[in-house]
């Protein structure tokens, strides 16, 4: 065998990185790549690419990486941190493990894993197509397994660099089926750039919507998380819905924020930092994962009856022919908002359709 594979080193796998930061802290990754965006980049090998899911829409997961430089700071995964040994806050953003081997490892898969009629979901714990994807190409390479061997796919991203691989989507739209969920949680400039630090804009995202659904994808908006106080206000959300119908989404969905484990901890001292007025008030209204059911039901109703208006409800993945265009809606009375009331203080679990749509919540 030749001296230079004997001497290679083995790439960790991600249950060796997390021994590794148990062990030895943030020293535990020499071999990682620092990049000029700040972000430190450890290849690792997965031993599955495939991941088997319960209570879902989909039966499996596909998540190439571990880590998002998106870093927004309502992201849900961020509680996933704690698995590798690593922090909810800034190592969430700032350490990503590349999986180098998983379109092989998916390709292998596809042969005995799923069954008939199943779905696999990109964008379930990170970004599929965050800026790294742009060198490793991880993402598409697993694309390109599954034109070969056709499955139905649900893929989430707040990254325009889909548009990259319209070739593939566009394919599997036609031998299987394939939906793509922008996540648009608001098209408010302030809210935006505070929430979604290392995202690209609002309106690069609904672009690239835009070029996808006219090439025949099943492309839609998921307005997840909607935030209470920040982004929940009515104009901000028909705004967002508006600007959705305008570049032709076949569908729009939603859901509020949910706080659990270190995702909670690293949003509450978020808030304390840059809305203090708002501190007090969350602490009261998510006294548990989930805001009072009150308002939660009130948030979503009035993201249905946006759906209704601007024509987005779903329909087998269509728009209503019937909708009306963008610059000709006939006036329709205003959507009102009880005032936000910070002082329901109930705690009694969200209901079925409220827990539905939490469960979506940050698509990253």
């Amino acid at each position: 065998m030749p001296a230079s594979l004997i001497d290679a080193p083995r790439l960790p796998t991600v249950r060796d990185v997390a021994l590794r930061r148990r062990e030895s802290g943030a020293g535990g990754l020499p071999d990682a790549e620092q990049r000029g965006d700040g972000a430190a980049y450890q290849e690792v090998v997965c031993r599955s690419a495939l991941n088997r899911v319960q209570g879902m829409p989909f039966a499996w997961t596909l998540n190439p990486y571990r880590g998002c430089t998106h870093g927004c700071h309502y992201c849900f995964a961020r509680r996933y941190q704690s698995q590798l040994e690593m922090d909810a806050g800034g190592e969430f953003s700032s350490v990503i493990l590349v999986k180098v081997n998983f379109p092989e490892v998916l390709r292998r898969e596809l042969i005995r894993k799923p069954r008939a009629g199943e779905r696999a979901a990109f964008g379930t714990a990170t970004d599929p197509y965050q800026p790294i994807e742009g060198s490793y190409r991880l993402t598409r390479r697993a694309l390109e397994a599954l034109v070969e061997r056709p499955m139905r796919v649900d893929l989430v991203t707040r990254g325009p660099l889909i548009v990259r691989d319209m070739d593939l989507l566009t394919e599997l739209s036609r031998t299987a089926a394939c939906t793509v969920s922008f996540s648009v949680p608001t098209t408010d400039e302030e809210a935006w750039r505070r929430l979604e630090p290392g995202t690209a804009h609002p309106l690069q995202r609904l672009r690239a919507l835009a070029k996808l659904a006219a090439a025949g994808v099943d492309a839609g908006v998921l307005m997840a998380p909607i935030v209470p106080g920040i982004s929940s206000a009515p104009a901000k959300l028909e705004a967002t819905v508006r600007a959705v119908a305008d570049h032709g989404a076949r569908f729009v969905g939603g859901g509020l924020l949910h706080l659990e484990g270190g995702a909670r901890a690293h949003f509450l001292e978020f808030l304390d930092r840059e809305y203090p007025e708002l501190s007090a008030g969350y602490r009261r209204l998510y006294a548990g994962k989930h805001p009072a059911p009150r308002y939660a039901e009130q948030v979503l109703a009035m993201l249905g009856g946006l759906q209704a208006r601007y024509g987005l409800a779903r329909r087998q993945g269509r728009r209503p022919e019937a909708a009306a265009p963008a610059d000709g809606r006939p006036p329709q009375p205003p959507l009102r908002q009880r005032r936000f009331d910070w002082r329901d203080r109930r705690t009694t679990p969200a209901g079925p359709a409220v827990r539905s749509a939490a469960r979506s919540a940050g698509g990253c």
